[in-house]
């Protein structure tokens, strides 16, 4: 088995004779982040993703954000480390099923998280992401009435916030909820000074004892723009990595699961399925690669441009 070391060195050298880029969110693990070209939020990548001038994508993160890389640059290739890396919330929004629901709300405007699948998207009027999702709802006349998809927590967290009523999909990420309102308080308790801060996603008794909601580039700026040195993070714990490169004095403390187990933070097991090795393995093979039906990606594309232009 090759080492960290030896694996980086090799992704450098097929990435610079593939004219390949990298691409990782937050919440992969710490080796690829590093060796990624560029680490961010969905929102981030997708703006990212739509400016890529290489022949290769390699998407480091899960496989509705590669199939977002897809739609925007059709004529590249996006290859993934493992196809197994999906997404809970996503899975919650199957495509028949979201037709049959949409066809009790007629005359709706359909805005939908980007964290769902191509196929949901072709169905989407517009694309939202937990950066921008305010701005997208503002963005739609007062007059028009609202379905939003899939994720429960992140539309009611936008309810209470813009004022719109909105018809929401009952679906949510198990990650982020995950956490434990009681721990939480718990851990608060001991750190009495801590900013608490949350992503939208989470459910809404996490939010309503959190200081601060944002999106993951949302709460990674809040805490190196805060004068407070203790925060309490309620999301992924990948992005405790970068939050701390960028705080190197600063005291972050995962907000507690539900579950007891060896890990007292929230990891999304999907992501976690990427590794640095399967990372080499899918550039050297340039497999396992996303594919979509032309048809799809020009429907998807739609929203996903709405959502870029409106950012």
């Amino acid at each position: 088995m090759k080492t960290t070391s030896d694996l980086k060195e090799k992704i450098l050298e097929l990435k610079k004779r593939k004219n390949a880029v990298i691409l990782a969110h937050y919440y992969q693990e710490e080796a690829i982040q590093e060796i990624a070209d560029f680490v961010g939020d969905s929102l981030e990548l997708s703006r990212k993703a739509s400016q890529v001038d290489a022949d290769i994508i390699v998407f480091a993160g899960v496989y509705f954000m590669a199939e977002t890389a897809k739609i925007v640059n059709p004529n590249k290739k996006v290859i993934v480390p493992d196809v197994k890396a999906g997404c809970s919330l996503a899975d919650s929004c199957q495509p028949e099923d979201f037709k049959t629901f949409l066809a009790q709300y007629p005359n709706h405007t359909v805005v939908t998280y980007i964290n769902c699948s191509a196929e949901i998207k072709t169905l989407t009027d517009i694309v939202c992401t937990s950066s921008n999702a305010k701005k997208i709802i503002a963005s739609i006349p007062e007059n028009k009435l609202i379905i939003f998809a899939p994720d429960k927590n992140l539309g009611k967290y936008l309810i209470a916030e813009t004022g719109r009523e909105m018809v929401l999909w009952e679906g949510s990420c198990i990650v982020h909820e995950a956490f434990s309102l009681e721990k939480l308080i718990d851990l608060y308790k001991k750190h009495p000074t801590a900013t608490i801060i949350a992503h939208p996603e989470s459910e809404t008794h996490i939010l309503k004892v959190a200081h601060y909601i944002g999106s993951t580039s949302g709460m990674l700026n809040h805490v190196k723009n805060s004068t407070n040195d203790t925060f309490i993070v309620a999301t992924e714990a990948g992005i405790l990595h970068q939050m701390q490169l960028d705080n190197p004095t600063k005291t972050l403390i995962p907000a507690p699961s539900k579950e007891n187990n060896t890990c007292a933070c929230s990891e999304c097991a999907f992501m976690k399925v990427n590794t640095l090795e399967k990372l080499y393995n899918c550039l050297k093979k340039e497999q396992p690669e996303v594919k979509i039906d032309t048809s799809v990606i020009e429907k998807a594309l739609v929203p996903i441009q709405k959502m870029l232009s409106i950012n």
